[in-house]
């Protein structure tokens, strides 16, 4: 029975170190792998050409819109509106009409 039990012994040994190797040589392919591919990739960024943009035109903002021109009945109106509706108060009120009123 000691014969048999060292054949089982050694014969573990060996497959746990025949494992071991696989599992090393493995990783250390796969490592390389990697790296092969990760070159690869550079290599095809660096030899793709880079797209080339036209400078974007330079726009002047519009001018704003003139401000109509109202005449001072519609001024005053639109002033007794304001009022009335109790956005001004007198006070606020005569010296809006005093500066359309010139």
């Amino acid at each position: 029975m000691p014969g048999l039990m060292r054949a089982m012994a050694r014969t573990a040994v060996v497959a746990g170190t025949a494992t071991a190797t696989a599992n090393a040589v493995n990783r250390r392919q796969a490592s390389k792998n990697v790296a092969a591919y990760d070159q690869a990739q550079q290599q095809y960024a660096e030899q793709q050409p880079q797209p080339q943009y036209a400078p974007e035109p330079q726009y002047a903002a519009p001018a704003p819109a003139p401000a109509p021109e109202d005449d001072v009945y519609t001024q005053l109106e639109r002033l007794g509106a304001l009022k009335a509706q109790g956005i001004l108060t007198e006070e606020e009120f005569a010296a809006e009409k005093a500066k359309i009123l010139g």
